[in-house]
């Protein structure tokens, strides 16, 4: 970021004629460097009591929403009703000088990786930038308008949502030239109420889209049909046997994933037919931005992704690990499962399972019907958590071995697989970010 304290205070409807240059901004006191301007947010605590600290670390400026007698005397203060809509009509400012073209990915499954996918594919002719971690909400979209390089053309944007009207402040904060829904699942079912509730929230995405823009969708999801009868934008379908664009699946090993979109060969260094079908928005994506065959080809076949989604890595005695513990809800869940169960591998595959949260009401009858995905080519199953006792009941008919820890028990159930794994196994691990398996993944790669 670079801009000056006149501009910025022109902005925020401030008069300040300075003209010092501001080149970072952050809500975190401890990564503020020199020249940045802090902006104090609402939390657990107020960050107001860390400016101090920002000063410290080199902020010369802050946002300010206290009483100005309180105020450090030796920054440039800049008074406000809200820091943090002060912080996103920045954000809003800069998108507009910079003005890159802006790409836009939301769906209940599956963003993190298309936006890495669609990062790795646009960066083979533009200068791209995207969405670090899983900044995608509120603060991380404005954060990471901010922080992008002046020297972006492309913004690629992966954007949450909990409740409705979220995607709606997000999509008019960035403007986007296009944008992509992957999947409609049940990722925070608890405040939108239903499947059919969450597909218009992620309509949403839409508040913002350029008239001259378009809207790539899955066209097997037919609670999205409706909502886009009355779109103005171009809108594009993407699938396996249906849709505008079309992929199929031609080969899985346990790294890789190859398929055939109009006749051209790709390859997905990710397994799984529901990232074949991420790939196919940032193969749309390429083409909308005039890319070739043979360039989309090459940004797919080794991108990067975003940790702890299916990444393998090693237990400390040398068996295999497919991580997915970021985010979990029952569409996502099913297809891992599917997917771990297909690969074709030696050893025994093991698949640790913890609670799937906020899916409201429903949650013990969505726990459940995760056993239409267990199968024999599973040798054992352990669940954790108090929502996966449900699944563990259903279970007990089938002729897995099956372990189920309550919630508490997570070290009991850590030295059971410590135990039991073998170098030749294969691990899957699945559940909500808040059930901490990312933790049991770290002990089970210490030595």
């Amino acid at each position: 970021m670079d801009l000056t304290v006149k501009e910025i205070a022109e902005v925020l409807k401030i008069s300040e004629d300075s003209n010092q240059r501001i080149t970072n901004i952050e809500f975190d006191s401890r990564k503020v460097t020199n020249n940045g301007l802090f902006v104090p947010l609402q939390g657990t605590r107020d960050g107001h009591q860390f400016v101090e600290q920002a000063k410290e670390n080199g902020a010369i400026a802050t946002l300010w929403s206290e009483d100005t007698s309180s105020a450090p005397e030796d920054l440039f203060v800049f008074e406000v009703e809200d820091t943090k809509k002060a912080f996103q009509k920045l954000a809003s400012y800069y998108r507009e000088k910079i003005a890159p073209k802006v790409v836009a990915i939301t769906g209940s499954n599956g963003k993190t990786t298309t936006k890495d996918m669609t990062e790795a594919v646009l960066a083979q002719r533009y200068e791209t930038y995207k969405t670090q971690g899983n900044y995608n909400n509120d603060l991380g979209l404005p954060y990471t308008i901010l922080h992008m390089p002046e020297t972006t053309e492309i913004l690629v944007l992966e954007m949450g949502m909990d409740h409705a009207g979220d995607l709606t402040l997000l999509s008019q904060m960035s403007k986007p030239d296009a944008a992509a829904i992957t999947l409609i699942g049940e990722a925070h079912i608890e405040s939108l109420g239903s499947r059919a509730g969450i597909a218009k929230g992620k309509m949403e995405i839409t508040a913002g889209l350029k008239k001259e823009g378009i809207l790539f969708i899955p066209a097997d999801e037919p609670l999205l049909h409706p909502l886009v009868s009355s779109l103005q934008q171009e809108l594009v379908t993407f699938g396996f046997t249906e849709g505008d664009v079309q992929a199929e699946v031609l080969k899985t090993t346990q790294y890789s994933t190859e398929f055939m979109i109009n006749g051209q060969r790709f390859s997905i260094p990710v397994i799984g037919r529901y990232n074949v079908k991420n790939a196919l928005v940032a193969y749309n994506f390429g083409r909308y931005f005039g890319l070739n065959e043979e360039e989309i080809a090459h940004g797919l076949k080794d991108f990067q992704l975003t940790k702890d989604r299916t990444q393998w890595s090693k237990t400390a005695n040398g068996a295999d690990i497919l991580s997915d513990v970021y985010n979990a809800n029952p569409t996502a869940m099913g297809l891992v499962l599917d997917s771990f169960a297909e690969l074709p591998l030696t050893g025994r595959k093991i698949v640790v399972l913890a609670d799937m949260l906020e899916l409201g009401e429903n949650s013990e009858q969505m726990h459940r019907q995760m056993a239409r995905h267990i199968n024999d080519s599973f040798a054992k199953v352990y669940l954790f958590g108090t929502e996966m006792e449900a699944l563990y009941q259903e279970l007990q008919e089938k002729q897995n071995q099956i372990y189920y820890f309550e919630k508490e028990k997570k070290q009991d159930m850590l030295a059971l697989l410590k135990q039991d794994i073998q170098p030749q196994d294969a691990l899957l691990l699945k559940g909500s970010n808040g059930m901490g398996l990312a933790e049991v993944i770290s002990a089970l790669q210490e030595e």
